[in-house]
């Protein structure tokens, strides 16, 4: 129906174009009446001011006519009488098919007389007519001549490749410019190498790498990298996102990839970036059901293009992505994609350097230390960085500071990673019940030994979060272990139990809502995937992640319904036991608890140095670990 409606409506916008264009041709083809015509006051002035043949005769033989001027084509004589001033036109006299007579007579009285002749005159007048309404006709007909043969040409270059050419990129960015990923930079400078002084690797046997694949999460500088390589190389670079190849038409996407590396053979050694390759890229065979499927036409197309019988000698493709688990197999293999470059988040060191190059241009206080703001920011990419300083400066601005300072670090963090900061609440029960849970969590927090420490507990909302316990690592945990896991289940369940503990079960709140689910999650990665059950180390389950259509769809659980009543078993227990040891710890020292919550919502927000000395004048910390404690579970 969708298309008939369009036909539909091409049709009528056609009516109305061919109606537009008659109307005007015919108000066009009316001009020449119209200017051609005699007005009608000047053919009321004319006959006011013509005489009778008759009585030109009879003005003659009284010789009142001076002059008179005949025009045999136009069958009028123009008569100048005797005592008209100069400025006067002529009389017009219609004249007769002979008029010997009249000759006579002026030859009779020698009166001055002539033939003229208006037919060039009126000829020339004519054809200005007829041009004025045949030259707009005419360039009309050339307008859409022209919008069609656009239309054709925009149909015919359909196929072509719209990758953007730069016959030598100036991106502004150099490897100078990109941080915290050395690794990474170190394999792509081989490539620049490669394109330079291809001879440092060929005297050796070395060949060129066919494809470089940047796989790592989002904003960790994968396209960033590529600018960086088109800076440096200096030689033609081709620039193109793989949802740019598929179209709804067939053999349009295959089309595109081959016009692509057509016009990359033309300008080898060249470069090519197709960002988000994971559009094109997918696994083949996963579709539901039968049918042409474009994509993978043009996927079998890229395949051909980077190896396939012909090759691609000096074409260096560089792909980038954050979905490397869907693309096909035969995309990666060597000879394809022979490199595959992890873009991962920087650490400790990275996240430095990132910070120094995105504050060369911000006006930072001398008190701010960039390294105090790298080991807080665990976890955060390079365009997480770029956006904390971004968001300090804002901050500075609108307080109109000269320069950044920690205070706008700060809040810029809290801003980035729990979102805008909102009204403080009024001292009320639900002011104190949130103050509670919060220092519930860091309090728990403290007294674990494998916790990471308290930095800050506030009361001020962000986000959706009406308050908010922040914990920073000491150092980078790339391996977390069973114990540090259990601490963080027991001082993620500390709001609840201090909820519990002073207000009683029945007035418990919704405000665990969150952490219960990241308990939960916790635990049960714990039991079918890491193996720190008493299931034993056995991984049950595959690393969370998107359904993919045609591959984990129908796929059969990987376990009996016994072991996963065993999964949930274990999973309860893991978390009762948490549970149990958070209350624990918050009954044991219920004192150190309210005169933190008396603190907390006077100030609204304790720093972490504070809390731990307040902590340790009212009881000295143990040394305390959670330990597992057998609960009767019934499977």
């Amino acid at each position: 129906m969708k298309n008939f409606g369009k036909k539909a409506l091409i049709k009528q916008r056609s009516a109305k174009r061919v109606a537009w264009t008659g109307a005007i041709a015919a108000s066009l083809i009316m001009l020449p009446s119209i200017f051609g015509g005699t007005p009608a006051l000047g053919q009321q002035k004319a006959e006011r001011d013509s005489l009778t043949y008759g009585e030109l005769i009879q003005k003659t033989e009284k010789d009142e006519v001076r002059k008179v001027e005949l025009d045999e084509t136009e069958q009028i004589a123009k008569v100048y009488l005797k005592g008209q001033k100069p400025d006067t036109p002529p009389i017009q006299v219609r004249l007769l098919n002979q008029n010997t007579e009249l000759i006579n007579k002026l030859k009779a009285k020698n009166v001055d007389f002539g033939e003229v002749s208006s037919a060039n005159s009126k000829a020339a007048v004519g054809l200005l007519i007829n041009l004025m309404w045949i030259l707009p006709l005419v360039a009309l007909m050339l307008l859409f001549l022209r919008r069609s043969t656009n239309a054709s040409s925009q149909a015919m270059n359909f196929g072509k490749s719209r990758a953007r050419f730069q016959m030598e990129a100036k991106t502004g960015v150099k490897f100078d410019d990109v941080a915290g990923i050395e690794e990474a930079k170190e394999e792509l400078q081989e490539v620049v190498t490669f394109l330079k002084q291809p001879e440092r690797f060929t005297a050796v046997g070395a060949r060129i790498p066919k494809g470089v694949l940047l796989v790592g999460p989002p904003g960790t500088g994968k396209t960033l990298l590529a600018k960086a390589i088109a800076g440096e190389a200096g030689v033609p670079f081709f620039s193109i996102s793989g949802s740019e190849f598929v179209e709804m038409f067939v053999g349009v996407g295959a089309s595109r990839v081959r016009d692509l590396f057509k016009k990359a053979k033309d300008n080898a050694p060249c470069l090519i970036f197709i960002d988000e390759i994971d559009a094109v890229g997918r696994q083949r065979g996963a579709g539901i059901g039968g049918g042409n499927d474009e994509r993978e036409q043009t996927l079998n197309q890229l395949l051909t293009e980077m190896d396939g019988f012909e090759g691609n000698t000096g074409i260096i493709i560089i792909a980038a992505t954050n979905r490397p688990d869907v693309l096909d197999a035969a995309l990666l293999r060597p000879g394809r994609f022979d490199r595959q470059v992890i873009v991962d988040a920087p650490d400790l060191k990275g996240r430095l350097e990132i910070l120094k190059v995105h504050a060369r241009n911000k006006k930072i206080d001398s008190s701010v230390s960039l390294d105090a703001i790298a080991r807080r920011t665990p976890g955060f990419t390079g365009a997480d960085l770029a956006n904390l300083l971004n968001e300090a400066a804002i901050l500075t601005a609108r307080r109109r500071k000269e320069a950044v300072t920690i205070l706008e670090i700060d809040d810029a963090v809290d801003r980035v990673v729990a979102g805008m900061e909102g009204t403080a609440l009024v001292d009320s029960k639900s002011k104190r019940l949130i103050a509670y849970h919060e220092v519930g969590h860091a309090l728990v927090g403290t007294f674990l030994k494998d916790h990471d420490p308290v930095q800050k507990v506030t009361l001020i909302p962000r986000g959706q979060a009406l308050g908010l316990t922040w914990f920073t690592p000491n150092e980078e945990q790339g391996l977390i272990s069973r114990s540090q896991l259990k601490s963080r289940i027991t001082a993620t369940l500390g709001g609840r139990a201090a909820e519990e503990i002073v207000f009683g079960k029945p007035e418990v709140t919704t405000g665990a809502g969150n952490d219960l689910q990241q308990v939960t999650s916790m635990a049960r990665q714990m039991v079918t995937r890491f193996g720190m059950s008493e299931l034993g180390p056995l991984s049950l389950e595959n690393q969370g992640g998107e359904v993919f259509l045609g591959r984990d769809w129908m796929s059969k659980s990987e376990y009996s319904e016994e072991i996963a009543a065993k999964i949930d078993a274990q999973v309860r227990e893991i978390v009762n036991n948490c549970y149990i040891k958070s209350k624990e710890l918050l009954q044991e020292n219920r004192t150190v608890l309210e005169r933190l919550v008396d603190l907390l919502i006077d100030q609204e927000t304790i720093d972490g140095e504070l809390f731990r000395k307040i902590v340790a004048e009212h009881t000295q910390v143990k040394d305390t670990q959670v330990v597992d404690e057998k609960l009767p579970v019934s499977y």
